[in-house]
C-alpha cells in the first residue's frame, strides 16, 4: 500500500469546473489525515476569491461564510482527509465513474459544497462552508472538533448538512456509541487441580447469557426508526495452558438512539450487568435529527422528500453537542469507503449539487 505524494499533484482549485471535474481535482490532490495543508491552502486561496464569503481560518481548517442578514443560517460540512493512498491515484474515469482514492468519502461532496460556495452569492439562507481535516483519524484530532472548542461561533447555524457519502439518501441524526469492560474475578490454581479455583473464563457465560437474551429498544425520532444494540466484541483472558485464570474481560459496544445522553447510556449498560464490575472505557453522543425544523422539512423536500435513521457516528454528532439539528447527506456509496477501488458515480455528484442548489435558491 502506499501513501506516497504524486509528484504532479495540483497546486491550485479551480472552481469553475463541473463538479465531477472538481472532484478529481480534489482526488488528485493527496490529504492523507494530517497531511492535508496543501489541499487546505488550494481551498482557502480558492475560497478568498469570491466576494461574497468571509473567510477564516484554524489550522488546516477552512470556514467561509455569507454574511446577508437572512433569517436561517444553513452549515455545509465536509472533511478533507482521506485514509492512505492504496495505489488507488491519480484519479480516472470511466464511463459515468470517477475511481481514486476520496471520491466517495468525501471529496465528492467536498466538490459540490465549493461549487456551491463559488457560485451561489444570493442563496435564500446564510451559508456557511466548513473544510476540516484529520476526520478518519483519533478523535483528539479530528479538525470539527477544534473548531467547536477554539470557535464555537464560526459553526453557528439553524441547521447542518454533512456531506459524508448516503447515496444522496438523507440519513437524519446518528446513533451515540459506548464501549464497556465487564470484568470477571475467580481464583486462580493449577489446572491439574481445577477444583482449588474458581474459573473466571466460565463466569464470563452469564454475561454472554445477559446478552443473547438482551432485548435492543427501537426508537423513533422525527419519524425515523433507530435500532439499539448492545454485543459483545472482545473477550480476553488467560494466563497459561496450565492455569485456572482469574480474570476475565467482556468488552461490550452499546449503540443506542439518539434520545439518550452519554450519562443516560452509561446508566443502562451498568443496569443490564447489574452485579459485574463495569469500566465505561470510550463513549460519544449520538445526534438528533431536526427533521422537524423548517430548514430540515425545506431540505427533505428538495432532496426527495424521504429520510432513514443514520446507523452510526458521523460528525453531526458534533453539531448536536453545539445545539445544531444536522443531517448526513452526499452523493457516493458509503459501502465503497475506504476501498482500493473506491469510485463515485459523476451524475451522482451533479444530482446532489442540483438538489442542493434548488433547496438553497427557492422563493420562500
Amino acid at each position: 500500500m502506499s501513501s506516497q505524494p504524486l509528484t504532479s499533484a495540483p497546486t491550485a482549485l479551480d472552481l469553475t469546473l463541473d463538479g465531477g471535474a472538481l472532484t478529481a481535482q480534489l482526488v488528485d490532490f493527496p490529504s492523507v489525515s494530517g497531511d492535508e495543508k496543501a489541499l487546505a491552502d488550494a481551498v482557502e486561496n480558492a475560497l478568498r476569491t469570491l466576494p461574497h464569503l468571509t473567510v477564516d481560518r484554524y489550522g488546516n481548517n477552512v470556514v467561509a461564510r455569507t454574511q446577508l442578514g437572512r433569517a436561517e443560517r444553513v452549515l455545509l460540512a465536509g472533511h478533507l482527509d482521506t485514509v492512505p493512498i492504496a495505489d488507488n491515484l491519480p484519479s480516472r474515469v470511466e464511463g459515468d465513474l470517477l475511481w481514486g482514492c476520496g471520491t466517495t468519502d468525501m471529496k465528492s461532496g467536498v466538490a459540490v459544497q465549493l461549487r456551491l460556495a463559488a457560485t451561489l452569492p444570493d442563496p435564500n439562507r446564510d451559508l456557511t462552508f466548513v473544510f476540516y481535516d484529520c476526520e478518519e483519524i483519533e478523535a483528539a484530532r479530528n479538525g470539527l472538533g477544534h473548531l467547536a472548542a477554539q470557535h464555537p461561533d464560526w459553526l453557528a447555524a439553524d441547521f447542518a448538512v454533512l456531506l459524508e457519502p448516503s447515496d444522496a439518501v438523507v440519513e437524519g441524526g446518528c446513533q451515540g456509541t459506548l464501549r464497556a469492560k465487564v470484568t470477571l474475578t475467580g481464583t486462580r490454581a493449577h489446572s491439574a487441580r481445577s477444583w482449588l479455583g474458581d474459573n473466571a473464563i466460565h463466569q464470563a457465560a452469564a454475561v454472554l447469557g445477559r446478552l443473547a437474551d438482551y432485548q435492543p429498544r427501537r426508537v423513533e425520532i422525527d419519524g425515523l426508526e433507530y435500532r439499539e444494540g448492545l454485543n459483545a466484541v472482545r473477550i480476553e483472558g488467560g494466563v497459561a495452558g496450565n492455569v485456572i485464570p482469574d480474570e476475565c474481560v467482556v468488552t461490550v459496544n452499546f449503540r443506542y438512539a439518539p434520545d439518550r445522553s452519554e450519562a443516560e447510556a452509561a446508566a443502562h449498560v451498568r443496569e443490564v450487568f447489574q452485579g459485574y464490575q463495569v469500566e465505561v472505557t470510550d463513549s460519544a453522543p449520538g445526534a438528533l435529527p431536526g427533521l422537524a425544523q423548517p430548514a430540515a422539512q425545506a431540505f427533505l423536500a428538495a432532496t426527495g422528500g424521504s429520510a432513514r435513521a443514520k446507523y452510526g457516528w458521523t460528525d453531526v454528532a458534533r453539531f448536536s453537542t453545539l445545539g445544531v439539528p444536522a443531517v448526513n447527506y452526499g452523493p457516493g456509496d458509503p459501502n465503497l469507503a475506504h476501498k482500493r477501488d473506491e469510485h463515485c458515480s459523476l451524475s451522482a455528484i451533479a444530482e446532489c449539487e442540483r438538489r442542493l442548489r434548488e433547496w438553497l435558491t427557492a422563493a420562500r
